[in-house]
C-alpha cells in the first residue's frame, strides 16, 4: 500500500510542471527547426547536426544534475533540510569547474571534430557557423540544469513552468527576428537561431537565481551562507553522480552516431530525420517528465523507508503517463503529413518523412515503460549499474545502426526502428533489475 502522499493527484503536480520544463528544450528545438525548415534542407540538417553535437556536451551538465536530483530527494525524504542546502552548494561548486571545461572544449575543439564528423561540405559549414554563437550558452545551460535538479527534488516543480516560459518567449522572438532579419534585428540564418538559444538559456539562469534568492527559505535549506567546503561531501555527489554523467554521456553519444552514420547516407535523410527527431521529442516531453518523477519519487520513497512500495509506485507512474501520452502519439499517427509540413514547404521532403513519424509513434509507446523503469533503477541510488546496463544495450544500437547503414543500407524509416529495439531492451533489463536485483539497502 503506498503512503497518502504519494496519489494520482500529488505524481501529476510533480510531473507536470517536469513535462513543461523539458518542453522549453524541445520548444527550442521544435521551433529552430520550424523556422530554419523554410530556408532549406541544408540548413535544417546543419542545425540539427550542430544542436545534436552540442547536447552530447550539455549531457555531462544534466548527469551530474541527476545525481544531485537523487540525493536531494533522498535527503528531502530523510526530512534532513539543511543537508539538502550543503549538496546544492558543493554542487555549484563542481558545476561551476564543469562548466568552464565544457565551454573550453567546445571553443576550441568544435571545428575539428566536426570535419572528422560530417562528411557534406554544406551540412559542415552550416554546422560551423551554427556553433559558432552556440556554444557560448553551455556555462548557463550546467548551471540550469543544477538549478532544475534543487527543485524536482524538493517535489517544488513550479519554478519550471516559468522559467519555461521564458525561455519560450524568448526564443521564438529572437528566432523570428534574427534568422529572417525581422523586428529590426539583422538577417542571421543558422547563426541567428544558435543566438537565439543562447539568450533564451540566459534568461533562465538569470530567473532561477532571483527565484531562489527571494522566493526560497534559503536558511531552511541551509542555501545561504557558504561556509565551509566539505571535501568528502564533494567526494560522494562526485561519486555517485559520475555514473548517471556517464550514462547520459554514452547515451547521447550513441544518438549522435546515429544522426552521423544517417547523415553519410545523403542530405534527404538527414532532412527527413531532422524532421522526425523534432516530432519525437515532443512526443517524449511527457514520458522524460514521468521517467524524472519516477527517479525523485524512487529515492524519496526508499528516503522514507517504503522501499517495498516501489513496485506500486512505478505502475501507478507508467498508467498516469500513458493517459498524457497517447493523445500525442494519436495526433503524430493520424496526421504525420500535417505534421510534417509544418516544418517544411518541401512536398517531397514532407512525404519522405511520413514513416519515419510512424515508427517514432510505435517507439515512443514503448519508451514510457523503459524510461520510467530505467530512471527508477538510478533512484535506488545504483547508478553505476544503470550505467552498465545501459552502457551494454548501446553496443547492440549501434550494432544494429551500422547494419542497417553501411552493411546493409536501408530507408531512413528502417533505421529509425533501432529506437523500438532500444526501448524493448532497455526496458526489460531495467525490469529485470528491479524485480530481482539488490538495490533495497542501498545508502546514498
Amino acid at each position: 500500500m503506498l503512503p497518502p502522499n504519494y496519489t494520482t493527484r500529488s505524481i501529476i503536480s510533480l510531473a507536470v510542471p517536469i513535462m513543461v520544463g523539458n518542453l522549453a528544450q524541445t520548444l527550442i528545438t521544435f521551433v529552430d527547426t520550424a523556422f530554419l525548415g523554410h530556408l532549406g534542407a541544408v540548413e535544417l540538417g546543419a542545425a540539427m547536426m550542430a544542436g545534436l553535437y552540442y547536447y552530447v556536451f550539455s549531457t555531462l551538465a544534466w548527469g551530474f544534475a541527476t545525481g544531485i536530483q537523487i540525493i536531494v530527494a533522498r535527503r528531502f525524504g530523510e526530512n534532513n533540510q539543511l543537508e539538502v542546502g550543503a549538496v546544492f552548494k558543493h554542487g555549484l561548486l563542481v558545476v561551476a569547474g564543469l562548466s568552464v571545461l565544457l565551454f573550453c572544449l567546445l571553443h576550441f575543439c568544435t571545428d575539428v571534430l566536426l570535419k572528422a564528423i560530417i562528411s557534406s561540405p554544406d551540412i559542415l559549414a552550416y554546422s560551423e557557423e551554427f556553433m559558432k554563437y552556440r556554444h557560448y550558452g553551455i556555462i548557463f545551460v550546467c548551471f540550469n540544469f543544477l538549478f532544475r535538479s534543487l527543485y524536482v527534488g524538493l517535489s517544488d516543480t513550479k519554478i519550471i513552468v516559468y522559467t519555461t516560459f521564458l525561455m519560450a518567449l524568448v526564443n521564438i522572438f529572437f528566432d523570428y527576428g534574427f534568422i529572417f532579419g525581422n523586428c529590426g534585428l539583422p538577417e542571421l540564418g543558422v547563426a541567428g537561431a544558435a543566438i537565439a538559444s543562447v539568450l533564451a538559456e540566459v534568461s533562465a539562469f538569470l530567473f532561477f537565481i532571483f527565484y531562489t534568492l527571494f522566493r526560497i527559505p534559503t536558511r531552511k535549506y541551509g542555501i545561504l551562507p557558504v561556509r565551509k567546503v566539505r571535501i568528502p561531501l564533494v567526494g560522494s555527489i562526485v561519486k555517485l553522480s559520475l555514473p548517471t554523467m556517464g550514462q547520459r554521456l554514452v547515451s547521447f553519444g550513441a544518438w549522435f552516431v546515429f544522426f552521423v552514420m544517417i547523415e553519410r547516407t545523403g542530405e534527404l535523410a538527414v532532412a527527413v530525420s531532422g524532421i522526425v527527431r523534432s516530432a519525437y521529442m515532443v512526443i517524449l516531453v511527457p514520458v522524460f517528465a514521468f521517467a524524472a518523477t519516477a527517479n525523485t519519487l524512487t529515492s524519496r520513497i526508499i528516503g522514507e523507508g517504503h522501499s517495498d512500495e516501489v513496485g506500486h509506485l512505478l505502475r501507478r507512474i507508467l498508467k498516469i503517463c500513458l493517459v498524457f501520452l497517447i493523445v500525442l502519439v494519436a495526433v503524430c499517427a493520424i496526421i504525420p503529413d500535417t505534421i510534417a509540413t509544418i516544418y517544411t514547404d518541401d512536398a517531397v521532403l514532407a512525404a519522405a518523412s511520413v514513416p519515419s513519424l510512424r515508427v517514432v509513434c510505435c517507439s515512443a509507446l514503448l519508451m514510457s515503460g523503459a524510461c520510467i523503469l530505467f530512471e527508477a533503477v538510478s533512484g535506488t541510488g545504483r547508478t553505476m549499474v544503470a550505467f552498465i546496463l545501459e552502457s551494454a544495450i548501446l553496443v547492440i544500437y549501434i550494432g544494429y545502426i551500422l547494419m542497417v547503414t553501411k552493411v546493409f543500407p536501408m530507408p531512413v524509416e528502417v533505421i529509425w526502428c533501432a529506437e523500438i529495439l532500444y526501448a524493448i531492451l532497455l526496458g526489460s533489463v531495467s525490469y529485470g533489475y528491479l524485480r530481482w536485483g539488490k538495490w533495497r539497502e542501498k545508502r546514498i
